[in-house]
This record gives structure tokens, C-alpha cells and sequence, in this order.
């Protein structure tokens, strides 16, 4: 891999709220019946693999690790004898976060719905009527999935790989995330596209696993590359744009 200094900055990063309900969406449950052993597990292990990837995370991120683990350890002492300093009446120590992302669902909804009656608004009065379509099929698959999905693609890979190679801490050094951004401009023409497993198949360590993966992150910045899934939490297709 590139020096221990190369650091991927992502401008299509959102909040621990963002995660915190991709996470709920996942397990398709309902947030007044969240596990906060499982949740805190599943959060704790979508910052370990940014922290492999040396992925720059906001404080944000690390204050709700810390928040998930107080609330985890607060549901495993009785009520009279949680911390003094909590004079809340509720019984239950999930119910502020639960209330936090209820509310924060309410307003990235409302954001939702405000983006897409713009978007409505501007095929009504569009200036340029033969292009519409293109933008459309384009930008459609981009804002159904989000660095979550590929972060969980990404861990189902490196599992697959760890599993089926016993190869230690060996580190590989023959491949940078230059070269392997070349690589995949070279063996993806404009508008091809093959699923996100397949990127891995010829990797023979670890290390190459990850170097690939950031090379795929640093392509969808420059917008060499889309992401697709045929439906939500489905399998994710990679796909470089047409005309690049």
C-alpha cells in the first residue's frame, strides 16, 4: 500500500445519525425497538474498518461511540443503580438517542422530499429537454446508495478474503492507489460495468483488497465511477461513466 500517510477525505461522508440509520434500515426494525448491544456493535465495527482504510473521520463520529457505549453500559444496571448524575424520569437510557434519531428523520426526510419536488420543478422548466433522461439514469442509482453500502459490500469482501487465505499480517507493497486507479480506468471502458465482488478476484493479499477498495473511492470523487444497486441493501454494480 501507499505510505502510511495517504488519507482519504470524502466529501460524500455523512453524520453518525446517517449511519446510526442505515444501520436501523439494514435490520429493517423499528427505532423504538433498537438493540443498542447490537447497534453499538455494528457502529464500533463500521469505525474500525474506516480506521483500516485511514479513512479521516469527523470527532462526531467518535463522541457517538463513546454515547453508544455509555447508553450500552447504563442498560446493564438496574434502575436504582444508575449514575447519580441522571435525573432523567425515563426508564429506559436508549430513549435520548432514540428521540435524536426520530427527530433527525423527521428533518432528512422533509430534505428529501424538498430535493425532490426541485428536481420535479426542473424537468417542468427544463431549458434543454433532450438531456433530461441521460441526468436522470445517471444520478438516479447515486442517491440510492451511500458510502454505508459500500463500506458493508467492502467488509462482506475483506471477510470472504480472510477466510479463504491464511495469510497473516503479510503486507504488499507492489501496488499503490495510483496504480490501481489506473488499472481500473484500463480495464473499464465508458459505460461498462461488472459487479463490486468482482474488483477483488485476482487480489492476492490484504493489503491489495484495501488498496483497491480506495482506489474505487478516489474514482467516485473524480467522477470517473457510479455506483448501481438493483434495490436497497442489494448487490452493488460498479460502473464507469459514459464519456470519461
Amino acid at each position: 500500500m501507499d505510505d502510511d500517510s495517504y488519507k482519504v477525505r470524502l466529501d460524500i461522508f455523512e453524520g453518525p445519525l446517517d449511519l446510526l440509520l442505515y444501520l436501523i434500515k439494514k435490520d429493517e426494525i423499528d427505532i423504538y425497538d433498537i438493540s443498542i448491544e447490537r447497534i453499538t456493535k455494528q457502529y464500533l465495527d463500521y469505525i474500525e474498518t474506516f480506521k483500516l482504510l485511514n479513512i479521516d473521520l469527523a470527532s462526531e463520529f467518535i463522541v457517538m461511540a463513546a454515547n453508544l457505549m455509555y447508553i450500552k453500559s447504563r442498560t446493564l444496571l438496574p434502575r436504582s443503580e444508575q449514575p447519580p448524575e441522571e435525573d432523567s424520569d425515563e426508564d429506559d437510557p436508549r430513549w435520548e438517542l432514540i428521540r435524536q434519531l426520530i427527530e433527525y428523520k423527521k428533518f432528512k426526510d422533509a430534505a428529501g422530499t424538498l430535493a425532490q419536488k426541485a428536481r420535479e420543478q426542473e424537468e417542468i422548466f427544463a431549458h434543454i429537454p433532450e438531456k433530461p433522461s441521460t441526468k436522470n439514469k445517471e444520478s438516479a442509482p447515486l442517491a440510492e446508495i451511500s458510502i454505508f453500502d459500500l463500506i458493508r459490500a467492502f467488509q462482506g469482501v475483506l471477510k470472504r478474503f480472510e477466510e479463504a487465505h491464511d495469510l497473516g499480517d503479510i503486507i504488499d507493497d507492489r501496488f499503490t492507489v495510483s496504480d490501481k486507479m489506473d488499472l481500473l480506468l484500463n480495464n473499464f471502458s465508458p459505460g461498462q460495468s461488472m459487479p463490486f465482488k468482482s474488483l477483488f478476484a485476482s487480489a492476492s493479499t490484504k493489503s491489495e483488497v484495501i488498496v483497491t477498495f480506495l482506489a474505487l473511492l478516489e474514482l467516485m470523487k473524480l467522477n470517473q465511477f457510479l455506483v448501481c444497486q438493483d434495490q436497497i441493501l442489494g448487490e452493488i454494480e460498479i460502473e464507469r461513466r459514459a464519456g470519461t
